[in-house]
């Protein structure tokens, strides 16, 4: 039995074309490159979805640091187009940053080590949000 959040969800992904286009599109052009070989059509369609939620999560940032900050608002609605399910009823920001990290194959480190250093600073769209907070830990 689905909550009414996850058929919102459900149903807000079947609707969203735009989405869908752009994935469309997006394993259309990988297809090519790879010369149109059959038996990788999912793999382009995965490869596909996997590039638009981290499209979105770096939109995302992009947008929080021109309006100011990330907010809790801003986060639940980010995770709810990743594909987290109840992201609504999610109040803790880490807990959304990381479900959106998990969404989009990243690493779940955001404010997961207080003392040590990132290893992955070059590479994560999270990175300034997460050495503000470690900073604030370190006072």
């Amino acid at each position: 039995m689905s909550t009414e959040s996850e058929e919102t969800t459900d149903k807000k992904e079947a609707i969203d074309p735009a989405r869908q286009q752009w994935i469309s599109v997006a394993a259309y052009f990988k297809a090519e490159h790879r010369g149109f070989r059959s038996g990788k059509e999912l793999d382009d369609w995965l490869e596909a979805e996997l590039e638009y939620v981290q499209f979105l999560v770096g939109l995302f940032i992009l947008h929080s640091k021109e309006d100011g900050g990330i907010t809790l608002v801003g986060l639940q609605q980010l995770a709810i187009l990743v594909g987290v399910t109840q992201a609504g009823l999610i109040r803790s920001e880490k807990e959304l940053i990381q479900l959106i990290q998990k969404a989009s194959k990243a690493r779940t480190c955001f404010q997961s080590e207080k003392l040590t250093a990132c290893d992955q600073v070059y590479q994560c769209p999270w990175k300034e949000e997460c050495q503000k907070l470690i900073a604030e830990w370190m006072r």
